[in-house]
């Protein structure tokens, strides 16, 4: 059939080269990964530094492979990297939701007690037996101290009918006292800074009839169930009263967040209309000193990530340009009381993800991913532009304690493990002073990885699209060696150069086993402006797939890629990207499919979002039919001739399996080799390590007999032997 591309394809086959096999000669010091390897690696969680900035209290996740249970024990290490030690054995507990006592000599945390019901428990950094707080039959959703840490508030009861509690740590064998009155669901809820209140939200009897209904037996599924509004109110713990803040019959408040001296409140709402998306949030001011609220967006879109200055005078939030899906996440800034909202950066094309507040409210430290990396940047108030403080191929993220004025950076990278450093928030750049508080690499230290390589080369059109080459283990300059190319989803995500260990990508088993692998960041990607992003509409496959391809045939030219030995993967937009090649090319030995569409005109009612879709395809099914059956891949699925793998959890909603099966149907009636794994109750990703491994040992088993010869495929003996 050969390439249905109208493209010249490269293959150049250089005499007198070798052609590598996934076999290859390893270090006697060094061993691959294995699926199971990966899983089984402990990986950071949460963390939170101590008001006196001497002690980092963070989470090791681990996996607990015999009980198929994932686990969270907590450690404590001292800011100058001295005195790292395990403080809890957890075993199913998982402990979360960490804070600390103000006096920094104690920390809380949720877990499990003996009925298996979630509840608050403290414990001392000297050690010691963790102490129970909290003894509540319904558990314990979620808490916080107050300001000055006397008190704890937290919410209990079931689900529907939660309420809002408060109990005072100062006395001994204390009550807890409902805080939210006859309120009859609590959804979330805030400190005021000077601790003698809480704002909170609360819905009205729709939401306690649910728990009712389920309670009693009446628990159909309704789709689209009828929504109550969520409006927000004020309890005073002086006078034990509460007051209603808001009262909109049709809209919801999700967050909320108060300004440095409580005087000010942002929050979010979006229509309680039963039919209303969550791209319809807005974001709102209130003045809870002279009262009355402002609405500060009206444009459809989610505001996100928003922050009051330290002097009050500026709430920054991050969103999209007005009325532009897609377009390029930017801080802006509203001046208080009520000055217009202007944009900073207005010149840079890339997103920001808001970090924090410098000191004097002059300028903004954040982080962006730009091509394949994230780094850190500050951005001025006075409308310069942005200016990079690092450089590297990794991605850094911020994570800032006000109360504390403690900065962490997070880093990762291809080769290392996620680690956390004490950095300086007024120099948050200068990595000469971060201190480096967790260990997590020193569990590579035995094995052998793929060395990444940032490529480039150029599409069909003469755009430049960027990706990036995980070479084999043992690899050879000259020598040509099978490629797996790993699409990403999103489509509007990226591939960046940080550590491959989730089921979805696990490249360095690939590399492990002999593969070179290639993650191109496709039009459509983020980190290359909101026009790369947003030049798919309307064109969603072609341009994308000739990005992909292209950056096939430059490795091939190169003398890397094996022409005759190419697999193809992805997941989600990955997967509607292997389907659309499974069609429109037989260039490929294998593919594997998960969570793919194949049809957008059965699959835009099928999920549980459209107007990614409508952004896509130009409009809804009855509007645009013609062009949502161009690009469906069901539209040409009589060219399918490659050996196809397709997965899909059984409750993905974004993604439904009707999809899946579609396909699989298809192949098979077509006399196409294909196999399809569907794995119980799991959504739009997956979550139990079992089905994670079936899925990395099906794939690495599927292209192995498809582009390597090996006879047989998924090898069960091996699983269930894990499992002693």
């Amino acid at each position: 059939m050969g390439d249905m591309r109208p493209t010249l394809v490269w293959l150049t086959l250089l005499l007198g080269l070798a052609s590598a096999g996934p076999a290859q000669q390893l270090s006697a010091e060094l061993r691959p990964f294995d699926p199971l390897d990966l899983l089984e690696l402990e990986t950071l969680n949460v963390a939170k530094v101590s008001p006196d900035k001497q002690w980092l209290l963070y989470g090791r996740e681990g996996l607990d492979w015999k009980n198929n249970r994932r686990t969270v024990d907590l450690w404590l290490v001292r800011t100058d990297g001295s005195q790292r030690r395990r403080m809890t054995y957890s075993g199913d507990r998982r402990e979360s939701a960490i804070s600390w006592a103000k006096d920094s000599g104690a920390f809380l945390y949720l877990a499990t007690d003996d009925k298996r019901r979630m509840q608050v428990f403290r414990m001392r950094v000297d050690g010691g037996e963790a102490q129970q707080i909290t003894e509540e039959a319904e558990g314990v959703q979620d808490y916080a101290l107050s300001p000055s840490g006397d008190r704890l508030a937290y919410r209990t009861g079931p689900s529907g009918a939660r309420i809002l509690k408060i109990l005072d740590l100062q006395r001994e064998q204390a009550q807890a006292t409902t805080a939210s009155g006859d309120r009859p669901y609590v959804l979330l809820f805030q400190w005021h800074p000077q601790g003698d209140r809480i704002l909170f939200t609360s819905a009205e009897e729709k939401e306690s009839l649910l728990s009712e209904r389920a309670k009693k037996g009446f628990n159909v599924r309704l789709n689209d169930e009828p929504k109550s509004p969520r409006n927000l109110w004020i309890a005073d713990l002086r006078t034990g009263m509460q007051e209603r803040l808001t009262d909109y019959p049709d809209l919801s408040v999700y967050e909320i967040k108060p300004s440095p001296s409580g005087r000010w409140w942002a929050f979010k709402a979006r229509t309680a209309d039963r039919y209303g998306t969550s791209w319809d949030n807005e974001l709102y001011l209130l003045d809870l000193e002279k009262g009355g609220v402002r609405r500060l967006t009206s444009n459809a879109q989610d505001e996100d990530a928003f922050s009051f200055s330290p002097d009050e005078k500026h709430l920054a939030f991050v969103g999209p340009d007005e009325g532009a899906q897609y377009a390029a996440e930017k801080i802006h800034l509203a001046p208080l009381p009520d000055g217009p909202i202007r944009e900073l950066g207005e010149k840079w094309p890339y997103d920001a993800a808001f970090g924090y507040w410098a000191k004097g409210s002059s300028k903004i430290y954040f982080a962006s991913t730009v091509g394949v990396n994230r780094q850190i940047y500050s951005m001025p108030l006075d409308g310069g532009e942005p200016e990079a403080l690092t450089s590297g191929d990794h991605l850094l993220s911020l994570s800032y304690d006000r109360e504390a004025d403690a900065l962490l950076v997070r880093k990762a990278s291809p080769r290392a493990l996620d680690e956390l450093y004490f950095a300086d928030p007024d120099a948050p750049a200068d990595a000469s002073r971060w201190m480096t508080l967790t260990d997590f690499s020193a569990q590579l230290a035995d094995r052998a990885m793929g060395e990444f390589e940032t490529v480039h080369w150029t599409s069909t059109d003469g755009q430049e699209v960027e990706g990036l080459l995980i070479k084999p283990v043992g690899y050879q300059e000259g020598v040509r060696y099978p490629l797996i190319v790993q699409v990403h989803g999103g489509p509007a995500g990226t591939s960046t150069n940080s550590f491959p260990g989730r089921w979805s990508t696990y490249s360095h088993v690939y590399a492990g086993r002999g593969y070179a692998v290639l993650q191109p960041n496709y039009r459509g990607s983020s980190g290359y402006g909101a026009k790369f992003r947003q030049q798919i509409a309307g064109n969603y496959f072609q341009q994308g797939f000739d990005d992909i391809m292209t950056g096939v045939d430059s490795l091939i030219e190169r003398g890397l890629a094996d022409p005759d030995r190419l697999g193809h993967m992805g997941w989600s937009a990955g997967g509607h990207w292997s389907n659309w090649a499974l069609t429109h090319t037989d260039r490929f030995k294998a593919i594997a499919s998960g969570a793919g569409a194949v049809n957008w005109i059965s699959m835009w009612a099928q999920s549980d979002m459209q107007i990614n879709r409508e952004f896509y395809f130009e409009g809804k099914p009855y509007e645009n039919r013609e062009h949502y059956l161009e690009v469906s891949p069901i539209a040409y699925i009589e060219n399918a001739k490659t050996p196809t793998l397709i997965f899909c959890g059984t409750a993905d909603e974004r993604v439904p399996n009707p999809q899946s099966r579609e396909l699989y149907v298809n192949l098979k009636n077509l006399g196409v080799p294909v196999e399809y794994i569907e794995f119980p109750g799991q959504g739009h990703g997956l979550t139990n390590a079992r089905y994670e491994l079936v899925k990395m040992e099906a794939e690495l088993a599927w292209f192995a007999k498809w582009i390597e010869g090996k006879d047989g495929w998924l090898d069960w003996r091996k699983l269930l032997d894990t499992v002693k």
